[in-house]
């Protein structure tokens, strides 16, 4: 499963998330570790594009929670791709950013959330592409590694003072 921020103009016009060109680079960087769009599920934690494509607004992001809760559930995923600092808040706390924690992932319950920088960080600055390649690797090994899919594999460690954000979902 992997969660972005929200939509674009792009998605916002088509109904479906990562269609634009942060969407092609994701599916490239799905295809590096042999997956295609349609073996994983795509969301945001907003689902409605905010007025001239700012950022959400901490009223909007917990306005939707409760759809991206249920979409969780729903889906039941081992593993929560987070895209981006905001999806990285979102689902780990408001201590965790996208430049100090990708590819470190975190066990919560039986779900592993692998905090990572959004592909359209990479469109800007392209220096974060090999950065993005690589924690696509580790998501690769991840998904090979049955231990780590075990939701008895003991918890990352996490920063003093963490919300619980994602237990209250499971």
């Amino acid at each position: 499963m992997f969660v972005g921020e929200g939509p674009g103009q792009n998605e916002d016009e088509q109904g479906r998330p990562f269609v634009g060109a942060a969407g092609k680079f994701l599916t490239e960087l799905l295809e590096s570790i042999g997956l295609k769009r349609s073996d994983v599920f795509i969301t945001n934690i907003v689902k409605c594009r905010p007025p001239k494509n700012r950022a959400p607004r901490k009223s909007e992001v917990e306005a939707c929670n409760p759809y991206l809760q249920l979409q969780i559930r729903l889906i039941n995923p081992r593993i929560v791709c987070a895209l981006g600092t905001p999806a990285i808040t979102t689902l780990m706390g408001d201590e965790y950013s996208a430049s100090r924690h990708h590819g470190k992932s975190l066990t919560k319950g039986e779900v592993t959330i692998l905090p990572m920088y959004h592909p359209a960080a990479a469109l800007y600055d392209a220096s974060l592409k090999e950065t993005l390649f690589h924690d696509f690797q580790l998501l690769k090994q991840m998904l090979e590694n049955t231990e780590t899919l075990n939701p008895s594999t003991p918890k990352s460690s996490e920063p003093s003072g963490s919300k619980q954000t994602l237990e209250k979902w499971a």
